[in-house]
């Protein structure tokens, strides 16, 4: 894979706003292990190799256990998730699938009892910041830095 365009390098002014946002959300009152769950599930469904190399690094730094990221995309069949985890990753996976879904009112009322609105705005400011994440890393095919160290050892 070859990456098509440097976004950081073509418009430094847009993905510093980008990155201001996502600092933001980082310290807000949603807690770190739900906003690294929600990164996970959303770079899953868009097949986001770059982010899910950051987003499972980072939940593991700070916690995270092994089974609960394999598990991650079987969610609904495990019960290793709390119901405002479930709530989140609900809501995640419609609004990733919003063509197809158009956010139900079932995620919603899920969303509703288990978050507090200010909650409910910073949970779907989260989701739709990584969702564009993961079309900057996949439309623009960023590439981890991992899989250039790997590129560069095939090579030698």
């Amino acid at each position: 894979m070859h990456e098509r365009l440097n976004a950081f390098a073509a418009a430094p002014e847009a993905v510093k706003a980008m990155i201001e946002l996502s600092g933001k959300l980082a310290a807000s009152s949603l807690e770190h292990s739900l906003q690294e769950l929600v990164k996970i599930r959303a770079s899953q469904i868009n097949g986001c190799a770059n982010c899910l190399h950051m987003h499972t690094a980072d939940a593991r730094k700070h916690g995270e256990t092994e089974e609960r990221i394999y598990l991650l995309s079987a969610w609904r069949e495990s019960l290793l998730y709390t119901k405002r985890e479930r709530a989140a990753l609900a809501w995640t996976e419609a609004l990733t699938l919003v063509a197809e879904t158009r956010a139900p009112d079932d995620d919603y009322e899920l969303v509703q009892a288990a978050f507090s609105a200010k909650e409910q705005v910073e949970l779907t400011l989260l989701i739709g910041i990584i969702n564009t994440w993961n079309r900057f890393a996949v439309g623009f095919r960023t590439v981890h830095p991992n899989d250039r160290k790997a590129a560069a050892q095939e090579a030698a």
